[in-house]
């Protein structure tokens, strides 16, 4: 590792811990050391308050992994965790199981739980339809083509359902789409700890394929690169860093696009191994500094992504152009 690449990380390192800590006394009371750590009254909110830190540690860490991952993949700075359609069909089973669930009693646990594991299921019913027919796509833009389809297909049917609503589960899910980092539970992190750790391994293991296919496809052959088997790993692991996170905090937009490309402004973006770990770092600092705004503000995590990505992303369509 070059020494530029060492103090990168450090300086990262220093600003998610300083950013975290600010984080954790951002809000209506001002809480001291003790509330953290021994029984005081304020001792509930300080839990509610680490909780929110370490979902958006686990948010910053998987959103910008799958949105790398994808990037790398189809070669296209513009390519995001959604880009198969993948947050679009975990936000409509949510939405499915909002609104047919309204009326069935069950402990705020099991709700949570069931919530959490239709985005999931869903995205991995998603996955399985585009293994099936990855196969028959040899150009890669044709699998973006069926993203986007299938995003535009989930957009209809949750509009469609809006529509017929009750008004308190169209309430439920209009707050679950927003992103409430602050309703996670501890059981609910670790669940999503599991599932993004999960999903970094499976992430682990495309790296080194991947800069084989980055030297195009006859290079990566005669590396004895396995683009079938790259492809299904890449697919399961956006797929499953960025439905989990969709399960707990709903649709955080842009953040797996726009994250990549500022990491391949301050570093050689072809050490992607350099490149993954930057976008981890910087995705965990972007998280946690949203989270301190959200908290300030009260605006809707989604909105907050929304209004920093989008300058981003077209200031980005700009640049490539004017190329």
């Amino acid at each position: 590792m070059s020494k530029k690449f060492k103090i990168l990380c450090l300086l990262f390192l220093i600003a998610i811990i300083f950013t975290a800590i600010f984080n954790l006394n951002t809000g209506f009371l001002t809480l001291r050391i003790q509330d953290f750590f021994t029984e005081t009254p304020h001792s509930l909110i300080a839990e509610i308050r680490i909780n929110r830190v370490l979902v958006m540690l686990l948010a910053g860490i998987s959103i910008p992994t799958s949105g790398f991952l994808m990037q790398e993949y189809f070669q296209n700075p513009l390519a995001g965790p959604d880009i198969l359609g993948i947050t679009s069909v975990a936000s409509l089973s949510v939405a499915f199981y909002i609104f047919f669930s309204y009326n069935i009693s069950l402990p705020d646990f099991l709700q949570n739980t069931f919530l959490s594991l239709s985005s999931i299921l869903g995205s991995m019913a998603l996955m399985l339809v585009i293994l099936s027919v990855a196969g028959k796509f040899q150009d890669k833009s044709y699998l973006v083509i069926f993203g986007f389809l299938v995003s535009a297909f989930a957009g209809a049917i949750v509009s469609l359902l809006q529509f017929y609503a009750e008004n308190q589960s169209l309430k439920n899910y209009i707050l679950w789409s927003f992103g409430a980092n602050n309703m996670v539970s501890r059981n609910q992190i670790y669940v999503l700890s599991a599932l993004v750790l999960a999903g970094l391994f499976i992430s682990f293991k495309t790296i080194k394929p991947l800069i084989g296919n980055s030297l195009g496809t006859s290079y990566a052959h005669s590396l004895g690169v396995n683009l079938n088997r790259l492809k299904i790993l890449i697919i399961l692991s956006s797929s499953l860093l960025s439905a989990s996170v969709t399960a707990f905090l709903g649709p955080i937009l842009f953040i797996g696009i726009i994250i990549p490309h500022f990491c391949r402004l301050i570093y050689n973006p072809s050490k992607l191994w350099q490149q993954w770990i930057l976008n981890m770092f910087l995705g965990m600092l972007i998280m946690l500094f949203f989270s301190i705004i959200a908290e300030k503000t009260q605006i809707p995590l989604n909105v907050i992504s929304s209004v920093f990505g989008i300058p981003v992303i077209l200031t980005m369509l700009l640049r490539q152009n004017k190329v």
